[in-house]
Protein backbone atom coordinates (compact mmCIF):
# COMPACT_ATOMS: atom_id res chain seq x y z
CA UNK A 1 0.00 0.00 0.00
CA UNK A 2 1.59 3.40 -0.98
CA UNK A 3 0.36 5.84 1.58
CA UNK A 4 -0.95 9.13 -0.54
CA UNK A 5 0.13 12.55 1.11
CA UNK A 6 -1.86 14.14 3.81
CA UNK A 7 -1.69 17.77 2.89
CA UNK A 8 -5.44 18.64 0.50
CA UNK A 9 -6.08 15.35 0.32
CA UNK A 10 -9.92 14.54 0.68
CA UNK A 11 -9.48 12.79 3.37
CA UNK A 12 -7.99 15.63 5.48
CA UNK A 13 -10.24 18.29 3.95
CA UNK A 14 -13.45 16.21 5.35
CA UNK A 15 -11.46 15.99 9.28
CA UNK A 16 -11.22 19.89 8.82
CA UNK A 17 -14.66 20.47 7.90
CA UNK A 18 -15.51 18.16 10.40
CA UNK A 19 -13.32 20.22 13.03
CA UNK A 20 -15.12 23.28 12.13
CA UNK A 21 -18.38 21.17 12.31
CA UNK A 22 -17.86 19.99 16.24
CA UNK A 23 -16.22 23.38 16.85
CA UNK A 24 -19.56 25.21 16.31
CA UNK A 25 -21.36 22.40 18.13
CA UNK A 26 -19.37 22.60 21.27
CA UNK A 27 -19.87 26.06 20.90
CA UNK A 28 -23.52 26.20 20.32
CA UNK A 29 -23.81 23.63 23.25
CA UNK A 30 -21.90 25.66 25.97
CA UNK A 31 -23.20 29.11 25.15
CA UNK A 32 -26.26 29.14 27.31
CA UNK A 33 -24.17 28.37 30.23
CA UNK A 34 -22.17 31.93 30.08
CA UNK A 35 -25.80 33.73 28.65
CA UNK A 36 -27.59 32.29 31.63
CA UNK A 37 -25.87 34.36 34.21
CA UNK A 38 -26.93 37.78 31.90
CA UNK A 39 -30.19 36.31 31.34
CA UNK A 40 -31.38 35.94 35.43
CA UNK A 41 -32.33 38.84 37.26
CA UNK A 42 -29.48 39.25 40.31
CA UNK A 43 -31.26 38.64 43.11
CA UNK A 44 -33.09 34.99 41.49
CA UNK A 45 -30.19 33.70 41.41
CA UNK A 46 -28.12 31.57 44.44
CA UNK A 47 -27.93 33.49 47.74
CA UNK A 48 -24.83 35.19 48.56
CA UNK A 49 -24.24 33.29 51.43
CA UNK A 50 -23.69 30.04 50.50
CA UNK A 51 -19.99 31.16 49.83
CA UNK A 52 -18.11 29.21 52.55
CA UNK A 53 -15.25 31.35 54.32
CA UNK A 54 -12.20 28.21 54.22
CA UNK A 55 -10.90 30.96 51.79
CA UNK A 56 -10.04 34.70 51.91
CA UNK A 57 -11.65 36.95 49.27
CA UNK A 58 -9.60 37.79 46.59
CA UNK A 59 -11.52 38.90 43.88
CA UNK A 60 -10.54 43.19 42.84
CA UNK A 61 -13.32 43.83 40.67
CA UNK A 62 -13.34 46.33 38.21
CA UNK A 63 -16.37 47.68 37.48
CA UNK A 64 -16.50 48.28 33.72
CA UNK A 65 -20.09 50.02 32.90
CA UNK A 66 -21.43 46.62 30.93
CA UNK A 67 -24.47 46.61 28.76
CA UNK A 68 -27.29 45.98 30.65
CA UNK A 69 -30.42 46.04 27.73
CA UNK A 70 -30.50 42.22 27.65
CA UNK A 71 -33.97 41.19 28.69
CA UNK A 72 -34.01 39.57 32.35
CA UNK A 73 -35.87 37.02 34.04
CA UNK A 74 -36.27 35.85 37.15
CA UNK A 75 -35.62 32.09 37.40
CA UNK A 76 -34.60 30.41 40.11
CA UNK A 77 -32.03 27.91 41.00
CA UNK A 78 -33.76 24.98 39.77
CA UNK A 79 -35.25 26.53 36.97
CA UNK A 80 -32.01 27.14 35.79
CA UNK A 81 -30.85 23.48 36.81
CA UNK A 82 -33.58 22.50 34.32
CA UNK A 83 -32.41 24.74 31.42
CA UNK A 84 -29.19 23.22 31.37
CA UNK A 85 -30.03 20.08 31.81
CA UNK A 86 -32.81 19.81 28.81
CA UNK A 87 -30.27 19.80 26.34
CA UNK A 88 -29.04 16.29 27.30
CA UNK A 89 -32.83 14.58 27.30
CA UNK A 90 -32.63 15.19 23.40
CA UNK A 91 -29.47 14.23 23.44
CA UNK A 92 -29.61 10.89 24.90
CA UNK A 93 -32.30 9.56 22.57
CA UNK A 94 -31.22 10.18 19.15
CA UNK A 95 -27.90 8.47 19.78
CA UNK A 96 -28.78 4.76 18.91
CA UNK A 97 -31.24 5.65 15.99
CA UNK A 98 -28.66 8.81 14.63
CA UNK A 99 -26.07 5.37 14.41
CA UNK A 100 -28.53 3.41 12.84
CA UNK A 101 -29.76 5.91 10.57
CA UNK A 102 -26.23 7.05 9.64
CA UNK A 103 -25.68 2.95 8.26
CA UNK A 104 -28.87 3.84 6.06
CA UNK A 105 -28.39 7.30 4.37
CA UNK A 106 -25.23 8.17 5.40
CA UNK A 107 -23.42 10.56 7.55
CA UNK A 108 -22.98 13.65 5.24
CA UNK A 109 -26.88 14.41 5.59
CA UNK A 110 -27.32 12.94 9.28
CA UNK A 111 -24.62 15.68 10.21
CA UNK A 112 -25.05 18.39 7.93
CA UNK A 113 -28.83 18.35 9.25
CA UNK A 114 -28.20 17.93 12.78
CA UNK A 115 -25.69 21.22 13.05
CA UNK A 116 -28.39 22.65 10.79
CA UNK A 117 -30.88 22.45 13.15
CA UNK A 118 -29.00 22.81 16.36
CA UNK A 119 -28.03 25.88 14.61
CA UNK A 120 -32.07 27.18 13.86
CA UNK A 121 -33.04 26.65 17.49
CA UNK A 122 -29.81 28.63 18.74
CA UNK A 123 -31.15 31.30 16.37
CA UNK A 124 -35.08 30.97 18.38
CA UNK A 125 -32.92 30.88 21.70
CA UNK A 126 -33.96 34.58 22.47
CA UNK A 127 -37.34 34.30 21.45
CA UNK A 128 -38.00 31.09 23.25
CA UNK A 129 -36.91 32.55 26.37
CA UNK A 130 -39.44 35.35 25.53
CA UNK A 131 -42.47 33.22 25.12
CA UNK A 132 -41.54 31.78 28.60
CA UNK A 133 -39.28 28.66 30.44
CA UNK A 134 -41.11 25.81 28.96
CA UNK A 135 -40.48 27.11 24.88
CA UNK A 136 -36.81 27.61 26.23
CA UNK A 137 -36.46 23.68 27.40
CA UNK A 138 -38.46 22.23 24.89
CA UNK A 139 -35.59 24.36 22.49
CA UNK A 140 -32.67 23.18 23.94
CA UNK A 141 -34.18 19.55 24.18
CA UNK A 142 -34.39 19.97 20.24
CA UNK A 143 -31.05 21.37 19.88
CA UNK A 144 -30.25 17.91 21.94
CA UNK A 145 -32.05 15.54 19.69
CA UNK A 146 -29.97 17.90 16.67
CA UNK A 147 -26.43 17.09 18.20
CA UNK A 148 -27.16 13.57 19.33
CA UNK A 149 -26.99 12.30 16.05
CA UNK A 150 -23.68 13.95 14.89
CA UNK A 151 -21.01 11.81 16.95
CA UNK A 152 -22.60 8.69 15.22
CA UNK A 153 -22.94 9.97 11.92
CA UNK A 154 -19.22 11.00 12.19
CA UNK A 155 -18.36 7.51 12.96
CA UNK A 156 -19.62 6.36 10.53
CA UNK A 157 -18.59 8.17 7.83
CA UNK A 158 -14.84 7.58 8.97
CA UNK A 159 -15.72 4.30 8.92
CA UNK A 160 -15.40 4.57 4.93
CA UNK A 161 -12.49 7.42 4.95
CA UNK A 162 -9.90 6.34 7.41
CA UNK A 163 -7.29 4.17 6.49
CA UNK A 164 -6.99 1.56 9.38
CA UNK A 165 -3.21 3.21 10.24
CA UNK A 166 -4.46 6.71 9.91
CA UNK A 167 -7.36 6.50 11.88
CA UNK A 168 -6.18 8.05 15.22
CA UNK A 169 -4.80 11.11 13.37
CA UNK A 170 -7.89 11.62 11.41
CA UNK A 171 -10.58 11.31 14.28
CA UNK A 172 -8.64 13.62 16.42
CA UNK A 173 -8.46 16.27 14.62
CA UNK A 174 -12.07 15.79 13.75
CA UNK A 175 -13.32 15.27 17.43
CA UNK A 176 -10.37 17.93 19.06
CA UNK A 177 -13.11 20.80 17.39
CA UNK A 178 -15.31 20.42 20.48
CA UNK A 179 -12.66 20.88 22.85
CA UNK A 180 -11.49 24.02 20.76
CA UNK A 181 -15.32 24.95 20.83
CA UNK A 182 -15.69 24.76 24.59
CA UNK A 183 -12.23 26.95 24.78
CA UNK A 184 -12.88 29.78 21.93
CA UNK A 185 -16.95 30.07 23.05
CA UNK A 186 -16.87 30.22 26.58
CA UNK A 187 -14.71 33.25 27.02
CA UNK A 188 -16.11 35.19 23.36
CA UNK A 189 -19.67 34.53 24.83
CA UNK A 190 -18.94 36.21 28.14
CA UNK A 191 -17.17 39.33 25.85
CA UNK A 192 -20.10 39.35 23.38
CA UNK A 193 -22.90 39.14 27.00
CA UNK A 194 -20.69 42.23 28.69
CA UNK A 195 -19.95 44.52 25.65
CA UNK A 196 -23.20 43.70 23.71
CA UNK A 197 -26.56 41.99 24.73
CA UNK A 198 -26.76 38.08 25.91
CA UNK A 199 -29.13 37.81 22.78
CA UNK A 200 -25.81 38.19 20.28
CA UNK A 201 -24.04 35.00 21.72
CA UNK A 202 -26.84 32.79 20.12
CA UNK A 203 -27.75 34.66 16.93
CA UNK A 204 -23.60 35.15 15.87
CA UNK A 205 -23.16 31.44 17.03
CA UNK A 206 -26.31 30.51 15.39
CA UNK A 207 -25.52 32.30 12.00
CA UNK A 208 -22.17 30.84 11.70
CA UNK A 209 -23.36 27.18 11.83
CA UNK A 210 -26.14 27.96 8.99
CA UNK A 211 -22.96 29.12 6.93
CA UNK A 212 -20.92 25.77 7.88
CA UNK A 213 -24.00 23.83 6.59
CA UNK A 214 -23.90 25.03 3.04
CA UNK A 215 -19.77 24.35 2.79
CA UNK A 216 -20.48 21.19 4.19
CA UNK A 217 -23.26 20.28 1.60
CA UNK A 218 -20.91 21.74 -0.93
CA UNK A 219 -17.68 20.10 -0.10
CA UNK A 220 -18.17 16.92 1.60
CA UNK A 221 -19.06 13.40 0.42
CA UNK A 222 -19.97 9.79 2.00
CA UNK A 223 -17.85 7.54 0.61
CA UNK A 224 -14.48 8.13 -1.44
CA UNK A 225 -16.65 6.85 -4.19
CA UNK A 226 -18.57 9.25 -4.83
CA UNK A 227 -16.70 12.60 -4.10
CA UNK A 228 -16.51 14.71 -6.96
CA UNK A 229 -12.45 15.87 -6.59
CA UNK A 230 -10.92 12.99 -4.92
CA UNK A 231 -7.54 11.84 -6.63
CA UNK A 232 -7.46 8.30 -8.10
CA UNK A 233 -4.74 7.03 -5.95
CA UNK A 234 -6.08 8.62 -3.18
CA UNK A 235 -9.19 6.73 -3.59
CA UNK A 236 -7.40 4.00 -4.72
CA UNK A 237 -4.93 4.08 -1.46
CA UNK A 238 -8.83 4.47 1.12
CA UNK A 239 -10.11 1.62 -0.65
CA UNK A 240 -7.81 -0.78 -0.35
CA UNK A 241 -6.99 -0.50 3.03
CA UNK A 242 -10.26 -1.23 4.33
CA UNK A 243 -11.12 -4.14 1.83
CA UNK A 244 -11.03 -6.97 4.64
CA UNK A 245 -12.86 -5.01 7.31
CA UNK A 246 -16.09 -3.65 6.52
CA UNK A 247 -19.39 -5.98 6.18
CA UNK A 248 -21.87 -6.15 2.94
CA UNK A 249 -24.81 -7.74 4.77
CA UNK A 250 -27.86 -5.30 5.03
CA UNK A 251 -29.09 -6.32 8.67
CA UNK A 252 -27.77 -4.87 11.63
CA UNK A 253 -26.32 -8.32 14.00
CA UNK A 254 -27.93 -6.56 17.09
CA UNK A 255 -27.80 -9.83 19.54
CA UNK A 256 -23.90 -10.37 18.87
CA UNK A 257 -23.14 -6.68 19.12
CA UNK A 258 -24.87 -6.44 22.54
CA UNK A 259 -23.11 -9.69 24.03
CA UNK A 260 -19.82 -8.12 22.75
CA UNK A 261 -17.52 -7.79 25.61
CA UNK A 262 -14.94 -5.27 24.08
CA UNK A 263 -17.85 -3.47 23.46
CA UNK A 264 -19.06 -3.06 26.63
CA UNK A 265 -15.42 -2.30 27.37
CA UNK A 266 -15.91 0.83 25.86
CA UNK A 267 -19.42 1.74 27.02
CA UNK A 268 -17.71 1.66 31.07
CA UNK A 269 -14.58 3.48 29.43
CA UNK A 270 -16.86 6.28 28.03
CA UNK A 271 -19.34 6.14 30.85
CA UNK A 272 -16.48 6.68 33.31
CA UNK A 273 -14.41 9.31 31.49
CA UNK A 274 -17.90 11.42 30.60
CA UNK A 275 -18.46 11.29 34.98
CA UNK A 276 -15.29 13.07 35.56
CA UNK A 277 -15.95 15.54 32.26
CA UNK A 278 -19.35 17.01 33.00
CA UNK A 279 -19.08 16.96 36.72
CA UNK A 280 -15.85 19.26 36.31
CA UNK A 281 -17.88 20.99 32.94
CA UNK A 282 -21.10 21.89 34.70
CA UNK A 283 -19.65 22.23 38.41
CA UNK A 284 -15.74 23.85 38.00
CA UNK A 285 -17.04 27.98 37.82
CA UNK A 286 -19.67 26.66 41.27
CA UNK A 287 -15.65 25.42 43.26
CA UNK A 288 -13.77 28.45 41.88
CA UNK A 289 -16.41 30.63 43.10
CA UNK A 290 -17.98 29.01 46.39
CA UNK A 291 -14.62 27.52 47.54
CA UNK A 292 -11.74 29.48 46.52
CA UNK A 293 -13.81 32.70 46.27
CA UNK A 294 -12.45 33.37 42.97
CA UNK A 295 -14.78 34.81 39.92
CA UNK A 296 -14.06 32.29 37.01
CA UNK A 297 -17.04 34.55 35.07
CA UNK A 298 -14.69 37.64 35.68
CA UNK A 299 -12.02 35.09 33.93
CA UNK A 300 -13.55 33.27 31.88
CA UNK A 301 -9.70 32.27 30.02
CA UNK A 302 -8.86 30.35 33.15
CA UNK A 303 -12.26 28.30 33.25
CA UNK A 304 -11.42 27.81 29.13
CA UNK A 305 -7.99 26.86 29.76
CA UNK A 306 -8.33 23.14 30.16
CA UNK A 307 -9.99 22.40 27.99
CA UNK A 308 -6.95 24.18 25.82
CA UNK A 309 -4.48 21.97 27.07
CA UNK A 310 -7.07 19.10 26.12
CA UNK A 311 -7.69 20.30 22.68
CA UNK A 312 -3.38 19.92 22.54
CA UNK A 313 -3.39 16.69 23.79
CA UNK A 314 -5.88 15.37 22.07
CA UNK A 315 -4.59 16.23 18.27
CA UNK A 316 -0.75 15.38 19.69
CA UNK A 317 -1.99 11.78 20.90
CA UNK A 318 -3.74 11.07 17.35
CA UNK A 319 -0.37 11.69 15.82
CA UNK A 320 1.83 9.65 18.49
CA UNK A 321 -0.59 6.69 18.57
CA UNK A 322 -0.57 6.01 14.80
CA UNK A 323 2.95 6.28 14.50
CA UNK A 324 3.64 3.92 17.61
CA UNK A 325 1.50 1.26 15.68
CA UNK A 326 3.07 2.08 12.01
CA UNK A 327 6.81 2.63 12.81
CA UNK A 328 7.14 0.78 16.43
CA UNK A 329 4.60 -1.90 14.83
CA UNK A 330 2.56 -1.54 18.71
CA UNK A 331 -0.71 -3.63 18.21
CA UNK A 332 -3.71 -1.39 18.14
CA UNK A 333 -4.78 -2.97 21.23
CA UNK A 334 -1.94 -1.95 23.06
CA UNK A 335 -2.19 1.74 22.31
CA UNK A 336 -5.83 1.79 22.77
CA UNK A 337 -5.25 0.44 26.48
CA UNK A 338 -2.13 2.67 27.38
CA UNK A 339 -3.71 5.60 26.48
CA UNK A 340 -6.79 5.00 27.80
CA UNK A 341 -5.15 4.06 31.13
CA UNK A 342 -2.96 7.51 30.98
CA UNK A 343 -6.07 9.25 29.59
CA UNK A 344 -8.23 8.14 32.98
CA UNK A 345 -5.84 7.34 35.80
CA UNK A 346 -4.07 11.14 35.15
CA UNK A 347 -7.31 12.94 35.29
CA UNK A 348 -7.99 10.62 38.34
CA UNK A 349 -4.87 11.32 40.18
CA UNK A 350 -4.71 15.25 39.73
CA UNK A 351 -8.52 15.46 40.17
CA UNK A 352 -8.47 14.16 44.06
CA UNK A 353 -4.95 16.18 44.41
CA UNK A 354 -7.31 19.27 43.74
CA UNK A 355 -9.35 18.67 46.79
CA UNK A 356 -6.00 18.84 49.07
CA UNK A 357 -4.28 21.99 47.80
CA UNK A 358 -6.22 24.46 50.77
CA UNK A 359 -6.54 28.06 48.89
CA UNK A 360 -3.51 27.77 46.78
CA UNK A 361 -5.75 28.94 43.62
CA UNK A 362 -3.06 29.12 41.40
CA UNK A 363 -2.23 25.66 42.29
CA UNK A 364 -5.98 24.21 41.90
CA UNK A 365 -5.90 25.80 38.42
CA UNK A 366 -2.74 23.93 37.38
CA UNK A 367 -4.13 20.72 38.43
CA UNK A 368 -7.33 21.03 36.97
CA UNK A 369 -6.01 21.85 33.83
CA UNK A 370 -3.30 19.21 34.27
CA UNK A 371 -6.25 16.67 34.67
CA UNK A 372 -8.43 17.59 31.97
CA UNK A 373 -5.39 17.91 29.65
CA UNK A 374 -4.12 14.13 30.17
CA UNK A 375 -7.97 13.22 29.63
CA UNK A 376 -7.47 14.24 25.70
CA UNK A 377 -5.32 10.50 25.48
CA UNK A 378 -8.74 8.99 26.17
CA UNK A 379 -9.84 10.01 22.57
CA UNK A 380 -7.07 7.76 20.47
CA UNK A 381 -7.52 5.45 23.58
CA UNK A 382 -11.26 3.57 23.81
CA UNK A 383 -12.82 6.69 21.94
CA UNK A 384 -11.89 5.56 18.59
CA UNK A 385 -12.09 1.86 19.29
CA UNK A 386 -15.76 1.47 17.96
CA UNK A 387 -13.62 1.92 14.31
CA UNK A 388 -11.17 -1.00 15.37
CA UNK A 389 -13.76 -3.64 16.52
CA UNK A 390 -16.56 -3.15 13.75
CA UNK A 391 -15.76 -0.39 11.15
CA UNK A 392 -18.58 -1.04 9.54
CA UNK A 393 -21.05 -0.21 12.31
CA UNK A 394 -19.10 2.74 14.06
CA UNK A 395 -21.82 4.20 14.29
CA UNK A 396 -23.86 2.28 15.76
CA UNK A 397 -21.76 1.19 18.73
CA UNK A 398 -20.74 4.75 19.31
CA UNK A 399 -24.43 5.89 19.30
CA UNK A 400 -24.65 3.06 22.12
CA UNK A 401 -21.92 3.91 24.03
CA UNK A 402 -23.05 7.39 23.65
CA UNK A 403 -26.26 6.95 25.18
CA UNK A 404 -24.81 5.61 28.36
CA UNK A 405 -21.90 8.15 28.55
CA UNK A 406 -24.42 10.64 28.45
CA UNK A 407 -26.39 9.82 32.02
CA UNK A 408 -23.63 11.06 33.76
CA UNK A 409 -24.48 14.26 32.30
CA UNK A 410 -27.49 14.36 33.84
CA UNK A 411 -26.88 12.43 36.61
CA UNK A 412 -23.54 14.04 37.95
CA UNK A 413 -23.66 17.33 38.57
CA UNK A 414 -27.22 16.60 40.23
CA UNK A 415 -25.53 14.25 42.53
CA UNK A 416 -22.73 16.21 42.91
CA UNK A 417 -25.03 19.48 43.85
CA UNK A 418 -26.65 17.47 46.67
CA UNK A 419 -23.69 16.60 48.40
CA UNK A 420 -22.56 19.91 47.97
CA UNK A 421 -24.65 22.03 50.30
CA UNK A 422 -22.88 23.05 52.67
CA UNK A 423 -20.01 23.85 50.10
CA UNK A 424 -17.27 22.83 52.68
CA UNK A 425 -13.77 21.25 51.58
CA UNK A 426 -14.74 17.89 52.81
CA UNK A 427 -18.03 17.52 50.68
CA UNK A 428 -16.26 18.72 47.84
CA UNK A 429 -13.07 16.46 48.53
CA UNK A 430 -16.57 13.81 48.33
CA UNK A 431 -17.65 15.08 45.16
CA UNK A 432 -13.69 14.78 43.91
CA UNK A 433 -13.16 11.50 45.34
CA UNK A 434 -16.27 9.52 43.51
CA UNK A 435 -15.11 10.85 40.21
CA UNK A 436 -12.05 9.47 40.43
CA UNK A 437 -12.85 6.51 41.69
CA UNK A 438 -15.32 5.92 38.82
CA UNK A 439 -12.23 6.82 36.33
CA UNK A 440 -10.14 3.86 37.92
CA UNK A 441 -12.66 1.18 37.71
CA UNK A 442 -13.29 2.71 34.22
CA UNK A 443 -9.36 2.60 32.97
CA UNK A 444 -9.11 -1.23 34.84
CA UNK A 445 -12.65 -2.66 33.14
CA UNK A 446 -11.11 -1.43 29.65
CA UNK A 447 -7.53 -2.43 30.21
CA UNK A 448 -8.93 -5.87 30.73
CA UNK A 449 -11.84 -6.46 28.33
CA UNK A 450 -10.94 -4.14 25.08
CA UNK A 451 -9.89 -5.56 21.95
CA UNK A 452 -8.17 -4.09 19.00
CA UNK A 453 -8.94 -6.96 16.27
CA UNK A 454 -12.17 -6.54 14.09
CA UNK A 455 -14.70 -8.91 15.62
CA UNK A 456 -16.22 -11.58 13.67
CA UNK A 457 -19.78 -10.83 13.64
CA UNK A 458 -18.55 -7.40 12.24
CA UNK A 459 -17.25 -8.88 8.82
CA UNK A 460 -19.80 -10.20 5.90
CA UNK A 461 -18.81 -14.31 6.11
CA UNK A 462 -19.99 -14.08 9.63
CA UNK A 463 -23.75 -15.57 9.49
CA UNK A 464 -21.78 -18.47 7.20
CA UNK A 465 -19.69 -19.36 10.26
CA UNK A 466 -22.79 -20.04 12.76
CA UNK A 467 -24.86 -22.42 10.70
Amino acid sequence: LVSVPACCSARYNLALLAFFGFFLLYALRVNLSVALVDMVEPNTSLAKNTTSNVCPEHSSTINVPRNTTGEKYSWDADTQGWILGSFFYGYIITQIPGGYLASKIGGKLLLGFGIFGTSVFTLLTPLAANLGVGYLIAVRALEGLGEGVTFPAMHSMWSSWAPPLERSKLLSISYAGAQLGTVVSLPLSGLICYYMNWVYVFYIFGALGVLWFFFWMWLVSDTPETHRSISHAEREYILSSLKDQLSTQKSVPWRPILESLPLWAIVVAHFSYNWTFYTLLTLLPTYMKEILRFDAQENGFLSALPYFGCWLCIILSGQIADYLREKQNLSTVCVRKCFTLIGMIGPAVFLVAAGFIGCNYALAVAFVTISTTLGGFCTSGYSINHLDIAPSYAGILLGITNSFATIPGMVGPVIAKNLTHNNTVGEWQTVFYIAASINLFGAIFFALFASGEVQDWAVSGYHLHRN
